[in-house]
């Protein structure tokens, strides 16, 4: 079964193998601010506007802050801890003021989602890969994590989906997932 993703800005955008999270990473995204903007994304399953609108203050003791007011639906204010992988990308980003992701200076106070957007257009180019929005990181983060069977409800939790249906539609379910899971049947 094809992957479905996004094309032209349609469809949902293409939940990312290791491979191509290890190359983009790497290869694709040439600066810090890049690398600490979607492994935010990525490590805590974030929204790229959600991860715009960070201030230095949000990340602190091992935790992302994002709050009420920055959130889609402005719900409730979610505390992620950050792993050991995403403290290290976020050690070789030191950002100056207040502003995790600072724009344009005397143009715009954050960095915006359409130049974020290109930065990972940019990045995909240089690696060869095609159907990559800046919610894949999103999506491939929630997919992971119910692959590792990770609770839905958990899951729910990190993300701030409102409700486990629109959740449940974020998540791929691979032939080898849906093979697995009948061979667990029997008597």
């Amino acid at each position: 079964m094809a992957q479905k993703m996004k094309v032209d800005g349609n469809g949902q955008g293409k939940i990312l193998s290791q491979d191509e999270l290890r190359r983009l990473f790497t290869e694709g995204f040439l600066t810090p601010r890049d690398r600490a903007l979607f492994g935010i994304c990525l490590f805590t399953g974030c929204r790229v506007s959600e991860a715009l609108a960070l201030n230095m203050t949000d990340i602190k003791s091992g935790t992302i802050t994002f709050r009420k007011c920055t959130t889609k639906g402005k719900y409730k204010t979610r505390i992620v801890d950050i792993p050991p992988t995403l403290s290290a990308i976020l050690a070789d980003y030191q950002p100056k003021g207040a502003v995790m992701f600072p724009g344009k200076r005397g143009v715009t106070e954050r960095l915006t989602r359409f130049m974020a957007d290109k930065i990972l257009r940019d990045a995909c180019k240089r690696i060869g890969v095609e159907g990559v929005s800046t919610h894949s990181f999103r999506r491939t983060a929630l997919t992971q994590m119910s692959s590792a069977g990770i609770p839905l409800r958990i899951i729910q939790e990190i993300s701030g989906h409102g409700d486990l249906g629109t959740l449940q539609r974020y998540l791929e379910v691979t032939p080898e997932q849906k093979r697995k899971a009948v061979s667990v049947i029997g008597f």
